[in-house]
């Protein structure tokens, strides 16, 4: 796979009381695992991963490169697998007039993230919304943010991750512990800020919709997408 390949996506951007539209070129994929400020909600998270399979981290936060053309704004995407999920996450990207905030989901293959935790990312588009805010709009009230996400099962909508933003370390420390690994996030990447864990245990889902909202500025961004592929049928389309 060529991680350096490069997607142009269309956004809707949403900066002080301005909205417009704007194209971003994305070249570098980052997604970052093992993000959280509690210790005890980082345990259980490696907990709910062993439990299926899944080795614990060799360090905390863990950062996995993949190519940029794996991000989308669509509502569908392939898997070629019978067990995936979806998971959602801060999406930040930084673009040539600064940091831009998103709502993504780091879709992952989970019988194959048993045997290569990197592999399974690489083979599943990363989902993301068309509509970003300006993280300096969102500094001073971060923490009061609020991730959300749903998924299908048997064709009903369950919640299935839900807290706010303060259980995340804050894309700051992200980007710097990044450049700490002897990395760098240049202009034109994406970093997926890790996730939250599942309410109750992660299943499978060809249906999965994922939230960012903010109860201050009374706003939110959503994205829905379902997953095909030649081991998956669509159980519900959105």
């Amino acid at each position: 796979m060529n991680r350096n390949s490069s997607v142009t996506l269309q956004f809707t951007c949403y900066r002080d009381d301005q909205v417009f539209l704007s194209e971003a070129t994305i070249d570098q994929l980052v997604l970052a695992g093992w993000t959280g400020r509690n210790p005890q909600a980082i345990e259980q998270h490696i907990l709910e991963l062993e439990a299926i399979g899944i080795p614990r981290p060799t360090s905390i936060p863990s950062f996995y490169s993949v190519s940029a053309q794996l991000l989308t704004i669509t509502n569908v995407i392939k898997v070629d697998a019978s067990q995936s999920s979806g998971e959602v996450e801060i999406v930040v990207l930084t673009l040539p007039d600064g940091l831009w905030i998103g709502v993504g989901s780091d879709h992952t293959d989970r019988a194959l993230e048993r045997q290569d935790i990197l592999h399974s990312k690489q083979v599943c588009a990363k989902p993301m919304a068309s509509k970003l805010w300006y993280f300096g709009d969102l500094t001073r009230h971060w923490d009061q943010l609020l991730l959300r996400s749903f998924l299908v099962k048997d064709g009903e909508r369950h919640l299935y991750q839900e807290d706010s933003v303060a259980s995340l370390q804050k894309p700051e420390y992200l980007i710097e512990a990044y450049a700490d690994a002897g990395k760098s996030l240049s202009i034109g990447s994406a970093l997926f800020c890790g996730t939250l864990p599942a309410k109750q245990h992660i299943v499978n889902s060809v249906g999965f919709e994922i939230q960012l909202l903010d109860p201050i500025l009374n706003r939110s961004i959503e994205h829905r997408y379902h997953v095909t592929g030649n081991s998956i049928s669509c159980e519900s389309h959105w």
